[in-house]
């Protein structure tokens, strides 16, 4: 009987914790919800074991299913980097043989800091590394990640994303639509097209697809860094990045 209800509770407390949602949140058309609370309240009381095993047991799940999508995209990384980059802005080496991921999002303090460090790399490695934006607007947090990342997306459709990215991460305390269209008209950009490209589905769905990737990687936070098969998180400073290039040097 408890096997049986263990393989039932994951749909239970699904069930449970929907419901408790609308009893908290809003209004609903359901009737007896009162008693099917204190069922639900009741169940958990006569199974804590089941409960806490059925919540061990799909965190492992979840952590499984993590491991492999990272370990996929590293080996994707090494064997198909084009299909990693796709139409991803990127600088350096175009032979694509160490690449550089970067989970960035404008507004965060964190990815400024590193926004210096990683210039400094590139200007070093420029020839040996290819480096790859991807965006992460954490929106929850940051009020402009999104707008910020749609306006360098509009940017790198006339080809000045590195440079509007710099502005933008130099300009981070004045993020806004007047910083947006200001570094637009300095850098020469058409600005009709500019304000129609960063407002279009075309910038939604790049931007989605990149924090998609970040999803299924477990990635919830910014910066976070992938250098072949090498992951690294927070405002890296140089060392590290030297000591994790020269790791994948003498590995390849």
């Amino acid at each position: 009987m408890l096997n049986s209800f263990k393989h039932r509770l994951p749909t239970l407390m699904v069930t449970m914790f929907c419901t408790l949602g609308i009893l908290v949140n809003g209004c609903s058309s359901v009737t007896g919800s009162s008693d099917f609370e204190q069922q639900v309240l009741q169940v958990i009381r006569n199974n804590p074991e089941a409960i806490l095993e059925s919540v061990q047991a799909y965190q492992q799940q979840q952590q499984n299913q993590l491991s492999q999508a990272r370990s996929s995209f590293l080996q994707q990384m090494k064997t198909q980097p084009r299909a990693i980059i796709g139409d991803s802005p990127t600088f350096g080496a175009a032979d694509a043989e160490i690449v550089l991921v970067e989970f960035s999002d404008f507004q965060c303090p964190f990815c400024r800091r590193a926004h210096g460090t990683i210039k400094e790399f590139m200007d070093r490695h420029q020839d040996q590394v290819t480096l790859v934006f991807k965006h992460l607007p954490l929106s929850q947090i940051h009020a402009q990640a999104l707008p910020a990342a749609k306006a360098a997306w509009a940017a790198q459709q006339q080809g000045k994303f590195w440079e509007y990215q710099n502005a933008l991460f130099e300009g981070q305390d004045d993020l806004g639509e007047a910083l947006y269209e200001a570094i637009a008209i300095s850098l020469g950009l058409d600005l009709e097209q500019f304000n129609r490209d960063r407002n279009s589905d075309g910038a939604i769905a790049a931007i989605e697809q990149d924090m998609q990737l970040a999803s299924v990687l477990g990635i919830s936070g910014t910066p976070f860094f992938v250098m072949n098969g090498e992951t690294l998180s927070g405002a890296v400073d140089l060392s590290t990045l030297e000591e994790t290039l020269a790791e994948v040097i003498a590995r390849e």
